[in-house]
């Protein structure tokens, strides 16, 4: 099994293959039996790391909200007043 730094690095690769404005969870960004192979405790870790790492490093992603369920959703852009939008629009 990786290890949660070995996750986030995973992660962090994975977004280059998305486009510009699109929105997703840390989830998104593994096979579906990859993530349920991940034990809950390191989830939540890899969520955290996931969420520091793009409040620090300016890589084109920002958080934006969190879901119904606690999950935080993240954006994929270029232009950060893009951001500021979405969250004016939904009022969070």
């Amino acid at each position: 099994m990786l290890t949660v730094n070995e996750l986030l690095n995973r992660a962090k690769n994975e977004i280059q293959y998305l486009q510009e404005n699109e929105m997703f969870l840390v989830r998104d960004l593994f096979k579906g039996y990859e993530w349920n192979r991940i034990s809950h405790s390191d989830r939540l870790l890899l969520g955290t790391l996931f969420l520091n790492y793009v409040k620090t490093e300016d890589m084109g992603v920002s958080a934006i909200e969190k879901t119904s369920s606690g999950q935080q959703r993240y954006i994929k852009v270029e232009n950060s007043n893009y951001v500021v939008k979405v969250i004016n629009r939904r009022g969070v």
